[in-house]
């Protein structure tokens, strides 16, 4: 072992490993997550041009490094509120990247100094959840106008192609067994051979890494307000603080804690994202949906991750034409219900006042088209509501 070799670390890594169990009942759960997973790096990839396969490697290289340090099936997921934005108000992939840099810069920052649990307790839970409320309405309509922008009733991809899938994801909703977006990830691969024959030449095998894909300066500035500062308390709050609180709950001899939730949410884009990988977060709805498919140990992370960096590198950038060929009404039909996902997590503001910042905020989002000027002015609504003299009614 080299001088200067962090022991404990290492001694953790075993410990971390020797807890890790692979069996069918983990390898189901580690499918769990693949519902937010695949429509949005799909549609990030087809819509966004963000590099499919650079994407797909980090991922599973993290999923790696994830099992290795954390005991518990720890999701790898994009990072929601850049996704959205990304898909609604089509950032380029430089912006995509130099948003999630941003986001990670400052949570490795919070992490590193401890600052995180402060920052969670001062950021109202209320604008954050009006903020999932109104990136989740942003990507049910953009999958909904991506339905119908295929126009035609029928086809291959059409109306009919989007209700068929929609029955699927109905039927398979509360299947812990097949995952509806692994189905319909399957059914548009077939589609898109069906529809364009040559995607099929245009893949390839042959080893293929990562290049160094640097955003430039204009991006870090462009990408900040509209995707970077809206992330940033979502990632703290639904990333670190919800995901310790739901490990704690769901393994409590193996609760995991927000400094170092942080800290890898931190390492993992400023790693990847100069190479070209999706911006990436912990999120407790991975690791809820994980749990629900059958995880229970990091074999199931471990596992995912092998088999996303296998399939990244044997096939590498020719995976960029299966998802320029990826029918649409499906994308659509995936994005929708990726959204209404994330918009029901804002149903635990039951108390008047939340609701109404929620609300205010989610609503100035969408009617302002910027988030950041939605986070504000949900902020300000609270702070304002807090005053003895609005106090309202919480009935």
């Amino acid at each position: 072992m080299p001088r200067g070799f962090p022991v404990s670390w290492w001694n953790n890594v075993r410990r971390t490993l020797g807890q890790a169990r692979l069996d069918r009942h983990e390898i189901a759960g580690s499918l769990g997550d693949l519902g937010t997973f695949l429509p949005l790096l799909v549609g990030m990839a087809s819509q966004n041009g963000l590099d499919f396969a650079a994407s797909l490697f980090f991922a599973g290289l993290f999923n790696v490094v994830t099992g290795l340090v954390f005991a518990v099936p720890m999701a790898v997921q994009p990072m929601k509120a850049i996704a959205a934005v990304a898909l609604t108000e089509g950032l380029t992939a430089p912006e995509i990247l130099a948003a999630g840099i941003t986001v990670s810069a400052v949570v490795f920052l919070l992490g590193v100094t401890g600052l995180i649990d402060w920052v969670g307790r001062v950021v109202p839970k209320s604008v954050v959840r009006g903020l999932q409320l109104a990136l989740g309405l942003s990507l049910l309509m953009k999958g909904l106008q991506m339905v119908a922008g295929t126009g035609g009733a029928v086809g291959l991809d059409s109306w009919i192609t989007g209700a068929l899938a929609t029955l699927v994801v109905l039927a398979l909703f509360f299947s812990r067994r097949v995952p509806a977006a692994l189905v319909l990830f399957g059914a548009g691969v077939v589609l898109a051979i069906l529809r364009e024959p040559t995607v099929v030449d245009q893949l390839g095998l042959g080893i293929s890494l990562p290049a160094w894909s640097p955003p430039a300066w204009e991006d870090f500035v462009s990408a900040f307000p509209k995707a970077a500062l809206p992330q940033i308390p979502l990632t703290m709050l639904n990333s670190v603080v919800a995901v310790c609180a739901l490990s704690g709950d769901l393994f409590p001899d193996r609760a995991v804690p927000a400094r170092r939730v942080a800290i890898s949410v931190g390492i993992m884009n400023l790693v990847a994202g100069w190479f070209g990988g999706m911006p990436m977060c912990h999120g407790a709805g991975g690791i809820a949906g994980q749990y629900r498919f059958g995880a229970r140990t990091n074999g199931s992370i471990l596992f995912l991750g092998g088999v996303k960096m296998v399939v990244a590198v044997v096939f590498g950038a020719s995976l960029m034409a299966l998802c320029k060929a990826f029918p649409a009404s499906l994308l659509g039909v995936m994005l929708a219900f990726s959204g209404m996902e994330l918009a029901l997590v804002t149903r635990d503001q039951t108390r008047r006042p939340d609701a109404f910042a929620m609300i205010l905020t989610a609503g100035a989002c969408l009617a302002l088209n910027s988030v950041a000027m939605g986070f504000v002015l949900g902020f300000l609504m609270v702070q304002v509501l807090r005053l003895p003299l609005f106090r309202v009614d919480e009935a």
